[in-house]
C-alpha cells in the first residue's frame, strides 16, 4: 500500500493487486472513505492505515456495485455507507455470485488464500442513497457525490471535492488499462458520462484503477470511448461486424469484444 497526498487531507491509497485505488478525505469533524476494498482483510488493512491518518468518525461511498469495490466494508464499523440505489439493489442481489465468480479465478491461479477471503467477506448494505447528487458536510470542507449517468455500471458514483478540485471517478477513469466496459457497461452513454466529471472542472482525477490522472487524460479516453461507443452502435444497426468493430477499436480485442458482442444481440 502506497498514499499519495493529492491535496490539504485528501489522499488515494494505492494497492498492488488490482492495480486498486482508494481515496480519504478528511474534514474537521468526520472523514469520508472512497470504497473499501475486495475483501475483510483488505477492508482492515485499508481501515488500520485511514486511522494511522486521523481518528475522526467514517462516513463511506462506494463508487459503484463490483466486489472489488465494495467487499471490505464490514471494516468500518459503524459508519454511514452512501451509494447509488441501483448498487444497493446490486449488492443485495448479486455480491455472493460475484465473489463465487472472482473466486473461482483466483483458485484457478493458485490463489487460494485470496478466494478463501472472499468467499468469507460480510456483505454490508449501504444505509444512504445517491440518486442525482448529495453534499456531504465533513467539518470545513463539503464533498459532492455525483451520479454522471449511466457509463462503467448504471451505478456510478463520483466524489467531488471541490476546494481542493479532486474527483474520485471510481471505474469510470482507468489509467494503466483499458476501461472495462463488461457486461454491465454502457458504451453508448460512457462519453455523456465523462462529460459530466470533466465539467466539474477538476485538476486532478483519481481513477478506480491506476494513478492520479489530469484532466488531459480523460478527454482522451472519452474520445476513444466515443469511438468505441460509434463501433457498438454499428454492430447493434448491422453496419458492422463484431471483427469488423475489433479492428477499429482503440483498445485490445479482450478489452472490447464482448461489449461488441452484446451490440450485436442489443
Amino acid at each position: 500500500m502506497r498514499w499519495i497526498e493529492l491535496a490539504d487531507r485528501v489522499f488515494a491509497s494505492r494497492y498492488a493487486e488490482l492495480d486498486q485505488t482508494l481515496g480519504l478525505v478528511v474534514g474537521d469533524d468526520r472523514c469520508l472513505v472512497v470504497d473499501t476494498g475486495t475483501d475483510e482483510h483488505h477492508g482492515a488493512e485499508w481501515a488500520a492505515a485511514v486511522r494511522e491518518i486521523t481518528a475522526l468518525p467514517w462516513t463511506v461511498v462506494i463508487t459503484h456495485a463490483h466486489w472489488d469495490h465494495f467487499l471490505g466494508t464490514a471494516a468500518f464499523p459503524g459508519a454511514d455507507v452512501w451509494a447509488h440505489p441501483r448498487c444497493t439493489a446490486e449488492i443485495d442481489g448479486h455480491a455472493r455470485d460475484q465473489a463465487e465468480s472472482w473466486a473461482e479465478r483466483y483458485r484457478e491461479s493458485g490463489r487460494d488464500d485470496l478466494a478463501d477471503r472472499l468467499l468469507a467477506a460480510r456483505v454490508v448494505r449501504p444505509t444512504h442513497e445517491v440518486v442525482d447528487h448529495v453534499e456531504l458536510d465533513l467539518g470545513g470542507r463539503s464533498v459532492t457525490l455525483v451520479h454522471p449517468g449511466r457509463g462503467h455500471t448504471d451505478n456510478d458514483v463520483l466524489v467531488h471535492v471541490s476546494d481542493d478540485g479532486v474527483v474520485f471517478a471510481g471505474d469510470t477513469v482507468e489509467q494503466g488499462a483499458p476501461p472495462s466496459i463488461g457486461k454491465d457497461g454502457y458504451p453508448l452513454e460512457w462519453p455523456a458520462a465523462l462529460d459530466v466529471l470533466l465539467d466539474l472542472g477538476p485538476r486532478i482525477i483519481v481513477p478506480g484503477h491506476g494513478e492520479p490522472v489530469d484532466p488531459g487524460f480523460v478527454r482522451g479516453q472519452r474520445a476513444e470511448l466515443a469511438v468505441v461507443a460509434s463501433l457498438f452502435d454499428g454492430v447493434r444497426s448491422g453496419t458492422l461486424s463484431v471483427d469488423e468493430a475489433v479492428a477499429q477499436s482503440p483498445y485490445p480485442a479482450e478489452a472490447t469484444r464482448p461489449a461488441l458482442e452484446r451490440g450485436r444481440v442489443a
